[in-house]
C-alpha cells in the first residue's frame, strides 16, 4: 500500500485526486524507493537558511530519477497533470535557498543519483558528466587515474558539483574560476520531453561537443543558466592543465581604508594576466569565521559587533583588516619574472606585507585558500556559519566594476545598512578580469524570531539601497528572486516569459526560478 500524502501540501493549481495520480505515475516509473512523500524523508529539502517561515517553501514530494529517460518520463507525467518541479543536483545551495523549492508544494527533482562521469579526456582536458557528479567524486577520479588536471570550484567544494554551480553561474579561484565561460556543451531535457544538445551536440557522430562552444546558429547555452526552460542532463567543460609551479600567496593590510588602493593595484596586474586567477580580498571577519572563530567567545550582547571586539580578534587570530589571496601558476621561469613584477608592485604601492606558503606554512586560513586556488575540496568555509550561530545565511553579492573607488563606496554602504541592523559586515570582493563580485554573508540567528526579521529587513534595504546607486546582485536566494528580478527591468522580464511560454507553456519546470513564472503578471 502507497504512502499516503498529506493532503493539505498540494502543488498550487492542483487538486489531491490529480495529485495522487500523478504520484502512482511516478511509482511506476521510477520505483517506490525514488518517490517520497513522509515527512521524514522530505527534512532534509526544507531545511531554508532564509528569513522566512519553512513553510513557505516546503516540497509536496521529491523524486528521484537515475537516467535521461526517467527525466524525460517526469517531464512528461508533469504536463499531463500540470505538476511543478522544483529541479535540484549535488549542492546544498547554502544562502542562495538550500534545497528547498522556490514556492511552497512544488515537487522536488533530485538528480544526485545521476553521478557517472562519463568522459574525462587528459590530452584535450575536457569532462563530461552527469549533474549528480561532485567536485569530490571528480577529484577523487583525477587522482585515482594519475592525470594532470586540475579543478576549478566555489569555496565549500567537496559537496557541490560543476553542473549546478554552472548552471547557476557560480565562480571559483583558479585561472578558470569563470566557470560558465568555461562549459563546453549541454544536453537539457525540455520540458516536452524532447532533448536538445547545445553546440556542437547536435551532430550526428560528432566528436568537437567539448572542444567547440558555438556550433551554427544562435548560441543558447546561456540561455538555460539561470533559468527554468529545461533540466541540463550532462554538461561538457573545460580543465586546466596541472602546472609544473603553484605559488600561492597573500598580502595582509591593517587598515581597512585600504580597500580602494588594494583593488587600483590588483586589476591591472589581473588583467594583463600576471596574476591569472580570481584574486580574493576578505574582510577580517570572513577569515575569522572562515576559521570558526565564534562571536560568543569575545561578546555576548546581540547587535553589531564593536570594531574594538574586530581588532582583538584580528590581534588574536593573526589577520589583517583585509586579506588578499592569488597564485601564480606556470613554469619556473614564468613564475619567476611574474611573482618580481607582483612583489615590486606592491612594494610601490608602500602598503601590505607579502606571506608565501613557505612562511605560512599549513596555518589556517592561509592553507585553505591556497587550495581552493590549487584544486583541491575542501569544506572549510563553512566555518562561517559558525561565527553568528543559529543556521541563518544570506549571500548578498552584487556586481561592480574594479575599480578601487566602487570597492569602497559599495563597503561603506554595505557596512551602514548591516550595522544599522545589528548585523555584521562580512563580505570579500572577489577580482575578476574587469569586474569585482562582492560577495557578503548576512549572517543571523535564526532561531532568535527579533534578529531574524531585522535580517530580512537588513536584506531588503540592501537591495533597495544598492539598486539606488546602480547596483544588482547576480545571485540572490529564492525568497528574494521576485524582487531581484524587477530591478533588471520590464524588457527583460518581458522576453524571459516569452521564451518561457514557448518552450514551457504548462509551466512546470521550477516556476519562480530567477523571477520567471507565467502565473504572475509583472
Amino acid at each position: 500500500m502507497t504512502e499516503q500524502t498529506n493532503k493539505t501540501l498540494l502543488p498550487r493549481g492542483v487538486d489531491a485526486a490529480n495529485f495522487e495520480q500523478a504520484l502512482a505515475k511516478f511509482r511506476k516509473l521510477l520505483g517506490e524507493e525514488n518517490v517520497l512523500v513522509k515527512d521524514e524523508q522530505l527534512i532534509p529539502y526544507n531545511k531554508i537558511m532564509m528569513p522566512v517561515d519553512n513553510a513557505e517553501h516546503a516540497p509536496s514530494a521529491a523524486v528521484t530519477a537515475t537516467s535521461v529517460e526517467q527525466v524525460q518520463g517526469v517531464v512528461k507525467i508533469c504536463n499531463e497533470h500540470k505538476i511543478p518541479i522544483w529541479t535540484i543536483s549535488t549542492g546544498r545551495n547554502f544562502g542562495y535557498g538550500s534545497a528547498a523549492p522556490a514556492q511552497r508544494g512544488q515537487v522536488i527533482l533530485d538528480l544526485k543519483k545521476m553521478n557517472k562521469i562519463i568522459h574525462v579526456d587528459p590530452d584535450l582536458c575536457t569532462a563530461l558528466v552527469e549533474p549528480g557528479v561532485t567536485y569530490g567524486q571528480l577529484y577523487d577520479y583525477l587522482q585515482e587515474n594519475n592525470l594532470p588536471l586540475m579543478l576549478s570550484f566555489s569555496a565549500p567544494s567537496a559537496i557541490a558539483g560543476p553542473v549546478g554551480n554552472t548552471m547557476d553561474r557560480g565562480v571559483g579561484y583558479t585561472p578558470y574560476g569563470e566557470h560558465f565561460l568555461m562549459q563546453c556543451g549541454m544536453e537539457v531535457v525540455l520540458a516536452d520531453g524532447d532533448i536538445y544538445r547545445t553546440g556542437m551536440g547536435g551532430v550526428k557522430g560528432d566528436k568537437a561537443w567539448q572542444v567547440f562552444k558555438w556550433g551554427y546558429g544562435p548560441t543558447l547555452d546561456g540561455m538555460f543558466t539561470q533559468a527554468n526552460y529545461g533540466i541540463c542532463t550532462k554538461m561538457g567543460f573545460w580543465l586546466m592543465p596541472k602546472p609544473p609551479v603553484f605559488k600561492p600567496f597573500s598580502i595582509v593590510y591593517d587598515n581597512e581604508a585600504d580597500i580602494a588602493d588594494i583593488v587600483e593595484m590588483i586589476r591591472p596586474l589581473r588583467i594583463a594576466q600576471i596574476i591569472p586567477n580570481a584574486v580574493v580580498i576578505a574582510n577580517a571577519l570572513w577569515e575569522a569565521g572562515g576559521i570558526s572563530v565564534r562571536r560568543s567567545d569575545y561578546i555576548s550582547e546581540k547587535g553589531a559587533t564593536p570594531d574594538a571586539v574586530i581588532e582583538k580578534i584580528i590581534k588574536d587570530k593573526g589577520l589583517g583588516q583585509w586579506n588578499v589571496y592569488a597564485a601564480l601558476y606556470g613554469t619556473a621561469e614564468q613564475v619567476e619574472v611574474n611573482w618580481k613584477i607582483v612583489t615590486e608592485t606592491v612594494k610601490k604601492s608602500g602598503k601590505g606585507r607579502i606571506v608565501t606558503q613557505e612562511q605560512a606554512g599549513d596555518t589556517q586560513p592561509f592553507k585553505y585558500r591556497a587550495e581552493l586556488m590549487s584544486g583541491v575540496p575542501n569544506l572549510q568555509e563553512f566555518g562561517l556559519y559558525n561565527w553568528r550561530g543559529g543556521g541563518g545565511s544570506m549571500w548578498f553579492a552584487p556586481v561592480s566594476q574594479a575599480r578601487g573607488s566602487e570597492c569602497d563606496k559599495q563597503k561603506v554602504l554595505a557596512k551602514k545598512i548591516l550595522n544599522k541592523h545589528g548585523l555584521d559586515y562580512t563580505g570579500e570582493f572577489i577580482v575578476g578580469w574587469r569586474d569585482m563580485h562582492h560577495v557578503i554573508d548576512v549572517l543571523y540567528d535564526r532561531t532568535d524570531p527579533e534578529e531574524t526579521k531585522r535580517a530580512h529587513d537588513c536584506f531588503a534595504e540592501l537591495l533597495d539601497e544598492f539598486e539606488k546607486e546602480g547596483y544588482a546582485v547576480y545571485r540572490v536566494n529564492t525568497a528574494f528572486q521576485e524582487r531581484v528580478a524587477q530591478i533588471y527591468g520590464p524588457v527583460k522580464r518581458k522576453v524571459e516569459h516569452a521564451i518561457k511560454r514557448a518552450l514551457d507553456p504548462n509551466n512546470i519546470l521550477s516556476p519562480g526560478k530567477s523571477g520567471i513564472d507565467l502565473a504572475n503578471k509583472f
